[in-house]
């Protein structure tokens, strides 16, 4: 697990290889990952939107934008967590992904960016 905190916002990662897929004629390899947001900060905050940055061991670099997380703008008052899941496909057996959520704080309307720390996504095999 990796974790970081921003402007009082806790972000905890963990990532699990599922296994590969075919699409296309082409090999991938599946990834989830689970992400916990806590608020560790005195306001009220709301998640608005996420950048991801994803790398994998071949050089190839993908970037993914959007609007909340899973459907979802979560909004967290102090103390609240807020669990999400999701997943990602990479034409490597080794990766990783960074990138940052933006914010907005009830309190004072401003906005800012709780960043997310670079976790590894590693075929379960390569470990040993």
């Amino acid at each position: 697990m990796v974790q970081q905190v921003t402007n009082g916002i806790k972000i905890s990662v963990t990532s699990n290889f599922e296994g590969t897929s075919y699409r296309n004629f082409r090999l991938y390899f599946a990834f989830s990952y689970e992400v916990t947001i806590e608020n560790q900060s005195n306001d009220t905050v709301q998640l608005l939107e996420r950048q991801w940055t994803i790398f994998d061991s071949l050089n190839n670099t993908e970037y993914v934008e959007g609007s909340g997380v899973v459907g979802q703008k979560p909004t967290l008052k102090p103390a609240d967590k807020y669990t999400y899941k999701s997943n990602c496909f990479l034409t490597s057996p080794i990766g990783a992904m960074k990138g940052f959520y933006s914010m907005v704080n009830f309190t004072n309307s401003g906005t800012f960016k709780v960043y997310i720390p670079t976790f590894q996504l590693m075929v379960s095999s390569i470990h040993n």
